[in-house]
């Protein structure tokens, strides 16, 4: 039996990085899952790619960054299968901006996609949970730099610790429904929009993840397969009664110094 068996499970922001690793791995343990994106393509090829493997998965279109779809793209999973067992936010907007430079639009985009989109998509679930009596699980994928960052993220760092908060709100608020609500700070991954984030927006070349590589502690760049184990983790009876934790997923320690 796989962690998640029979579970319905919805990974937003999953047709590709992280959320991709998640719903692979959702689906590797037993879960069916939908996932949603923006763009059609890739997620219909990975929900395609899922099935074809023996796996239950199905693409749901949404733009996380308008509420109402976020919430649509719950419905549309309690609609196919009649209800939702687990959430997980991992879409995501990392648009470089400083205090100084950032402007009412960017600002506005980093809080409809960080953090308004989840709360929607968890309203919606919840209200799901909550009405059929039934345990649930959501985890929210946040950054390490919820912790203050760099000074180029300040949008994203403001909606992102947003999220933080908004996780153990949620949490508290819903522990005795049995809903359990997680988070996972994590820190520098290697994924697509990473690397088309290190060549937009810091002119990196080809060899961006050897030479980042070589500044971290543990030689190398953390990988979205080993997020996702710890995000269905989290999302599994396995990991108990755990709940309104946010997790630093990282390997440099808060307030170390040397």
């Amino acid at each position: 039996m796989g962690l998640l068996d029979d579970k319905v499970v919805l990974v937003n922001g999953g047709s590709q990085g992280v959320g991709a690793a998640i719903a692979r791995a959702a689906v590797r343990e037993g879960a069916a899952v939908a996932l949603s994106g923006r763009r059609p393509e890739p997620g219909e090829a990975l929900a395609a790619e899922l099935t074809a493997a023996g796996g239950r998965a199905m693409y749901v279109r949404a733009d996380l960054a308008d509420a109402g779809q976020a919430k649509a793209a719950v419905a549309r999973v309690t609609g196919a299968h009649g209800r939702i067992d687990c959430l997980v936010n991992s879409a995501g907007l990392t648009a470089r901006g400083t205090l100084l430079d950032t402007t009412p639009e960017l600002f506005d985009q980093h809080v409809a996609v960080n953090l308004k989109g989840p709360f929607f998509a968890m309203q919606a679930a919840v209200a799901d949970m909550v009405a059929r009596g039934a345990p649930g699980t959501i985890v929210n994928i946040i950054t390490s730099s919820a912790h203050g960052g760099q000074p180029f993220l300040a949008p994203y760092v403001a909606a992102k610790a947003g999220l933080a908060g908004l996780t153990r709100n949620a949490a508290h608020a819903h522990r005795w429904d049995r809903v359990r609500i997680n988070g996972l700070n994590i820190g520098w991954t290697a994924t697509e929009g990473e690397d088309a984030t290190q060549r937009a927006f810091h002119g990196a070349g080809d060899d961006w993840r050897e030479r980042a590589a070589a500044g971290l502690p543990m030689g190398r760049l953390g990988r979205p397969d080993e997020i996702a184990d710890f995000v269905v983790f989290l999302l599994s009876d396995r990991s108990g009664v755990v709940t309104g934790s946010v997790i630093d997923w990282d390997q440099n320690v808060l307030g170390g110094l040397d």
